[in-house]
């Protein structure tokens, strides 16, 4: 891969890259569409990485389904499909990990506390193989594209990263490789999320500043979920991820909910132009 990317370059073709880890939906799907748009060439990687996985967590059970995936990506007509082993990126005597203080250590961090590391390792490493001139992330994981825009600053990484809105089912459930494990009534308990965040957007769209006013009613309205089970509401500042007290007029904030439906976590958001 890395011989590919350095031919590519020496070529003058751009690559555009979109990291996943299979089980492709449309969300994916979307975010390969535009780093078509935007590149010359596109690489997609696959590889459900153990390192961002805490030790209760689903790793061994997350959903896969490899040649389906190949199959979407062939149709698509990726470029190139990166599909590395474990032992590839992770070797017996592999101790470097790529750690990003302070904001990796709220919300998703703060519930789940190696997840960042894993992502931030996995990343930095997959964009030293591949080389890209853009890499294309999805907002429904918007503290971790958020993180990945940090890490991209702070070392100096040459790639250009781009985050592209939440694609969503027609009735407003965030697409996710997770959703797979809902029974009939938790999906429609999920939904509880995304009309959670559109209840809190018109709360604030007629009037409402107080953060823990648009949370507390956030909260009653998933109550009504019989499965439903909030890990945390917050209200942060589009710029520097900061948790926010109060809605200022002009502002620019993230509405991010982390919530469990049964035994699945879900997580959803909202980009609000206050």
């Amino acid at each position: 891969m890395q011989q590919i990317s350095r031919m590519l370059h020496s070529q003058g073709k751009m690559i555009g890259f979109v990291p996943t880890m299979g089980y492709l939906h449309k969300g994916h799907i979307a975010l390969i569409y535009h780093s078509q748009n935007v590149s010359d060439v596109t690489v997609v990687s696959i590889f459900v990485n153990p390192t961002q996985f805490g030790p209760n967590e689903d790793f061994s059970k997350y959903p896969r389904n490899l040649k389906k995936d190949m199959n979407i990506l062939e149709d698509m007509k990726v470029d190139y499909l990166f599909l590395p082993s474990r032992v590839e990126i992770y070797p017996d005597d592999f101790q470097t990990y790529v750690n990003i203080e302070k904001i990796t250590q709220i919300l998703e961090g703060k519930s789940r506390p190696s997840h960042f590391r894993g992502v931030t390792t996995i990343v930095s490493i997959l964009f030293n193989i591949i080389y890209p001139d853009i890499a294309v992330f999805g907002q429904k994981d918007a503290q971790q594209a958020f993180i990945i825009e940090k890490m991209v600053k702070d070392l100096k990484m040459p790639v250009k990263i781009l985050v592209k809105p939440i694609v969503r089912e027609k009735d407003g459930l965030a697409l996710s490789s997770r959703n797979v494990y809902l029974s009939e009534s938790e999906r429609k308990d999920a939904l509880v999320l995304n009309n959670s965040l559109k209840s809190a957007k018109k709360l604030i769209s007629d009037g409402e500043r107080e953060v823990l006013k648009i949370i507390s009613s956030m909260k009653r309205l998933i109550a009504g979920a019989e499965s439903a089970e909030i890990d945390y509401i917050s209200v942060v500042d589009y710029s520097t991820f900061a948790p926010i007290r109060e809605i200022i007029k002009g502002g620019k904030y993230y509405i991010l909910i982390a919530c469990r439906i049964g035994k699945t976590r879900l997580i959803d958001n909202i980009l609000i132009n206050a």
